[in-house]
C-alpha cells in the first residue's frame, strides 16, 4: 500500500490510515499518531505498523480497527488461544509476556509520576506466576446458538454477542474437562436459559471454582429461579463423573442487571465450599468468595507485605476492605492484635470462620465501611492507635474520609493494595501531600497476565518513625 500524505486524507469516519503504533493505553490498545491526532487501535503492539480505519472519531483522537498488519512488532506473538481475536477475556493474548510485564510497570510508574507527582518512585520487579492456566475461578454467562445449543464463554469486546468456549487458556485446566461437558447435560437437561432483554428462562451463569493447592472443584450454577428440575440428579451424576468435584450449588439471582451472583445458594449435593491452602492457612471457599484469582501471586504478595512492614510481633495491624481475611489472616501470625474491616457481612463471617479453622485468636473483625470505622476506632482510646495498616480498596480507590482518617489515626506504616494505578496515586498524592508520609517502596504483581489489569502495593512510612 502507498502511503498516503495526511493533508489529503479526511479525518472522519470510515477513513483509512497508516500509522506506527508507539504506545499502550490503560485498556490495552495500541496508540499511534496520525499527525498530531492519537488514534486507538485494538489488537496491535508498539513496533507494529499498521493499515487501519477509523471507526469513532473525534477532533483530536479516533478509535480505529486494524485492517493489515503492514510490519509486526518484535513484541508480538502467536495467541495462544484460537478464538482471541474474538473473546473480550482477554486484550494481550498478542502481546509477549515480557512485554507485558514491562508495559504493567510502565503504568504504574506513568501514574505515580504524572497523577501522583512522584519523581522516580522506587518500583520492584513486578511478581509473577504461570501466564497461562493461572485463573482459580472462572464464571460465564450462558446463551444459546443460533441451532439452540447451550453456551458458555465471555462477550465479545464492547458486544453482549457471547463467543463459545469449550477450553480457555487462562483458567486452571481442570476446568476444561467440566466446560463442554456441563453444557452437554444442560441441553440435556432442557433447562431453560436466561434473556436479559425479556427476563424469560432460568439459567444466567455457569461458575466454576478449583483449589490450586488442594485440586478441589466446586460448581454452581446461577438461575433466575429457586430450583431447576431434576437438579439433584444431575448434580449427583456430576459428582460420580469427576471425583475432584467436591460439591454443586445453585445461586438464585431473580434481578436484572449485571451482577453475577444473588444473595441467597442452596448446595444441591455435595459440599458448598471447596479446601484450599494459601500462605500455610487451611482456608474455606464458598461460591461467591471474592478470592484472588491468581492463588500463587497472592502468595507471593502476602510474603512482600508481611517483610516490607518489617514486623516483629508487637504490632497492632488494621486491615482495611479485608474481604475474608485473605491478608488478615496470614499477617496476624506475625503480630500482636489484628483487625478486620469489611462492608459485607458475608465475608466476615467466612473470615471469622476461617480464623477459627486456623487457631487464629489474635484477629478481630468488623462488619461495615471503613470510612465509619476507622473514627471509632480512632475515638475509643489511644491504646488502638494501630502501628500499620493495610487498605485493599476497590477500583475507585479511598473516599476522601478514609484518607483524612488515615492521617488522623496517624499509623506508622501504610501498606496500600491497589488494582487501578491511576487511583493508587491520586490517594498517595493525598497522604503524602503535608509530608507526613513519604512512599518508601512499590511492589507491582501480575494477577492478570494475558489481560490489562495490574495491582500494585505500595508502602509508605511517616517521617520520623522507627521501627522496633
Amino acid at each position: 500500500m502507498t502511503h498516503s500524505p495526511v493533508s489529503s486524507i479526511p479525518w472522519q469516519q470510515g477513513s483509512i490510515v497508516e500509522i506506527d503504533i508507539t504506545d499502550l493505553c490503560d485498556r490495552g490498545d495500541g496508540v499511534g499518531r496520525w499527525g498530531d491526532r492519537v488514534v486507538f487501535v485494538p489488537d496491535t503492539v508498539p513496533g507494529d505498523r499498521a493499515c487501519v480505519r477509523l471507526v469513532r472519531v473525534k477532533p483530536q483522537y479516533a478509535d480505529a480497527k486494524l485492517r493489515e498488519l503492514l510490519e509486526a512488532s518484535p513484541h508480538r506473538i502467536r495467541p495462544r488461544c484460537i478464538v482471541a481475536d474474538k473473546c473480550g477475556g482477554c486484550q494481550w493474548q498478542h502481546v509477549s509476556d515480557d512485554f507485558q510485564r514491562q508495559a504493567k510497570v510502565d503504568r504504574i510508574r506513568q501514574a505515580l509520576e504524572r497523577i501522583g507527582g512522584f519523581q522516580a518512585p522506587e518500583i520492584g520487579p513486578i511478581l509473577t506466576g504461570d501466564p497461562l492456566g493461572y485463573r482459580n475461578k472462572v464464571t460465564y454467562p450462558l446463551g444459546r446458538s443460533q441451532t439452540g445449543s447451550v453456551q458458555a464463554g465471555y462477550y465479545r469486546r464492547g458486544t453482549h454477542t457471547l463467543v463459545n468456549l469449550n477450553r480457555c487458556p487462562v483458567q486452571d485446566p481442570h476446568l476444561d474437562s467440566l466446560l463442554a461437558d456441563v453444557k452437554r447435560d444442560i441441553e440435556a437437561r432442557g433447562w431453560s436459559i436466561y434473556n436479559q432483554t425479556r427476563r424469560t428462562g432460568r439459567l444466567r451463569h455457569l461458575s466454576l471454582r478449583v483449589g490450586r493447592r488442594t485440586g478441589e472443584l466446586l460448581l454452581t450454577l446461577v438461575s433466575a429461579t429457586t430450583d431447576l428440575p431434576d437438579i439433584e440428579a444431575q448434580g449427583a451424576r456430576w459428582l460420580e463423573r469427576y471425583p475432584q468435584l467436591v460439591g454443586v450449588c445453585l445461586n438464585h439471582n431473580p434481578e436484572p442487571g449485571n451482577n453475577i451472583f444473588g444473595s441467597s445458594t442452596r448446595c444441591i449435593v455435595g459440599r458448598d465450599a471447596i479446601f484450599e491452602t494459601f500462605a500455610g492457612l487451611d482456608l474455606q471457599l464458598t461460591a461467591d468468595t471474592f478470592f484472588q484469582v491468581n492463588t500463587e501471586v497472592a502468595e507471593h504478595l502476602c510474603d512482600v507485605v508481611s517483610e516490607r512492614l518489617e514486623l516483629t510481633g508487637n504490632e497492632l495491624l488494621i486491615d482495611a476492605y479485608c474481604g475474608i481475611g485473605t491478608f488478615t489472616l496470614p499477617l496476624a501470625r506475625h503480630v500482636r492484635q489484628a483487625i478486620g474491616i469489611e462492608s459485607q457481612a458475608a465475608a466476615v463471617t467466612q473470615a471469622e470462620h476461617n480464623a477459627a479453622r486456623n487457631a487464629i485468636a489474635n484477629v478481630t473483625f468488623y462488619v461495615g465501611n471503613v470510612r465509619d470505622w476507622l473514627p471509632k476506632l480512632l475515638a475509643s482510646s489511644a491504646s488502638t492507635c494501630p502501628d500499620a495498616i493495610l487498605l485493599d480498596p476497590p477500583r475507585k480507590g479511598c473516599d476522601r474520609a478514609v484518607l483524612d482518617a488515615l492521617l488522623e489515626l496517624n499509623p506508622s506504616q501504610i501498606a496500600y493494595v491497589s488494582c487501578k494505578p491511576a487511583t493508587l496515586a491520586r490517594d498517595l498524592n493525598a497522604l503524602c501531600a503535608t509530608s507526613r508520609y513519604h512512599l518508601r517502596y512499590v511492589q507491582p504483581a501480575d494477577f492478570f497476565p494475558q489481560t490489562t489489569h495490574v495491582e500494585a502495593v505500595a508502602f509508605l512510612r511517616r517521617e520520623g518513625s522507627s521501627l522496633a
